[in-house]
């Protein structure tokens, strides 16, 4: 499975914090991330990730990119919704297209968890 994980800079911890509960679920799939997410969570899972450039600077489109070729599956995308983002544009975009093309995202740490414990009980079948 393509997962692509995305986390806005005060949710990267929450995203650390999930990768690193879920390592044993996440190693094996083909992993995707922004940036600094991806730079992260790599140096405290040691997963394998594909990083794209951060989501300011098109990494957010990238990743929708891979969206519209269908050759992601899933997406984990922590967002802040407090704060506003410079790239609110490309983010909206990223969750229209996921809509759209009919990938799984979740957007907060409650909604992964049922997604990574479904992936979870996957593996063990």
């Amino acid at each position: 499975m393509k997962i692509a994980l995305i986390a806005h800079d005060k949710k990267k911890q929450d995203m650390i914090d999930l990768c690193v509960k879920y390592r044993d679920v996440l190693d094996g799939h083909d992993l995707y991330a922004t940036g600094t997410t991806g730079t992260m969570v790599m140096g405290e899972t040691g997963l394998k990730i594909i990083r794209m450039k951060s989501g300011p600077l098109g990494g957010d489109q990238q990743i929708g990119s891979m969206v519209a070729e269908k050759n992601l599956d899933m997406i984990i995308f922590l967002r802040d919704p407090l704060t506003a983002q410079p790239h609110e544009p490309d983010v909206t975009a990223l969750l229209r297209l996921s809509d759209v093309m009919n990938i799984p995202l979740a957007t907060n740490v409650s909604s992964a968890t049922i997604m990574l414990e479904d992936l979870k009980l996957r593996k063990q079948l």
